[in-house]
């Protein structure tokens, strides 16, 4: 079994940043993701919120900058679906393609915005389907949106929306929100904000980019289409923690708990990014928390002499 000093999982923004961090620190680190490098930020046609691209850069491209210079200092990736890890004096890390001893972890495997499940919505992602509004909502400026969701995600993105778009619908299931009342108040007196009461989507509209939105009342049955260039879905995220339950502390939505320094419940095991409680989920922050991570691995080596 191959062993190393550190095993980062996850190839995302936080999880590449750590594995920089751990082999410029000369650390034999071992990198595992199941997909290609960059995460969910592989997927952002346009990422114009990260320090050091005033022009924007494609998601893709910075995550492959990111991988190659985590490479350049040592890091070593393979391609392979994490199936669990298990605890001794050091750490097993079992995947489909064998399986690695470390004394450190860290988890950067990430989160997933949940889907509607809805006929075109994959077929339309990135054009027109959206679940990012701080990422995507410069593009539909003087457009016609909506956004399904009744909590705090989704009154937020509707708000941050309407500073761009000529109209925001709010497509939500009940009759009423579940978001905090200070953004609801923002929210019913916003002359751009129309709400959908008691509605789900059945289907997202268009042949190469979204045109509308097949829609159904919940309570009458009756459908319609809704006009729009754009939606948004914010009906929650789901962290890819499954395999991390018997080992670590989580939150009641499944997120890793860590303190400040990104350690977790279990000694050696650290967390950053969209894993960890109460992360911003933006690429700047998963960065940072990728860094500290990595420091605080260093020092637990360096402390227990493993």
């Amino acid at each position: 079994m191959a062993r190393y000093e550190v095993i980062i999982i996850g190839g995302g923004p936080a999880g590449l940043t750590a594995g920089l961090y751990t082999s410029r620190a000369g650390l034999k680190s071992l990198l595992v993701e199941r997909g290609p490098l960059g995460g969910q930020m592989a997927n952002t046609r346009l990422v114009e919120n990260y320090p050091g691209f005033p022009e924007g850069i494609a998601g893709s491209e910075l995550g492959s900058l990111m991988h190659r210079q985590a490479v350049r200092y040592g890091l070593e990736v393979v391609t392979a679906e994490v199936t669990g890890i298990t605890q001794g004096q050091t750490y097993t890390v079992s995947t489909t393609e064998g399986s690695f001893e470390a004394a450190a972890i860290i988890i950067a495997a990430g989160s997933e915005y949940r889907k509607l499940g809805v006929a075109g919505e994959e077929r339309l992602s990135g054009r027109g389907v959206s679940y990012c509004a701080t990422c995507d909502g410069f593009f539909f400026r003087d457009r016609e949106v909506a956004v399904v969701g009744g909590g705090d995600t989704a009154i937020t993105n509707a708000l941050e929306l309407a500073q761009h778009a000529r109209k925001v619908y709010v497509i939500h299931r009940r009759d009423q929100l579940r978001a905090e009342q200070a953004l609801q108040e923002r929210a019913f007196v916003h002359p751009k904000l129309e709400f959908i009461w008691d509605t789900v989507v059945e289907e997202a509209l268009g042949e190469k980019v979204l045109g509308g939105l097949k829609v159904r009342n919940v309570k009458t049955g009756q459908q319609s289409t809704l006009e729009v260039d754009g939606i948004f879905v914010a009906v929650g995220l789901t962290p890819h923690s499954q395999h991390f339950v018997n080992l670590l502390a989580l939150d009641d939505a499944g997120y890793i708990v860590t303190d400040e320094t990104m350690t977790t419940s279990a000694p050696g095991v650290f967390a950053a990014g969209d894993i960890r409680r109460n992360s911003p989920r933006q690429i700047a922050t998963a960065v940072g928390d990728g860094v500290t991570a990595a420091m605080s691995a260093f020092k637990y080596l360096q402390e227990t002499g493993k």
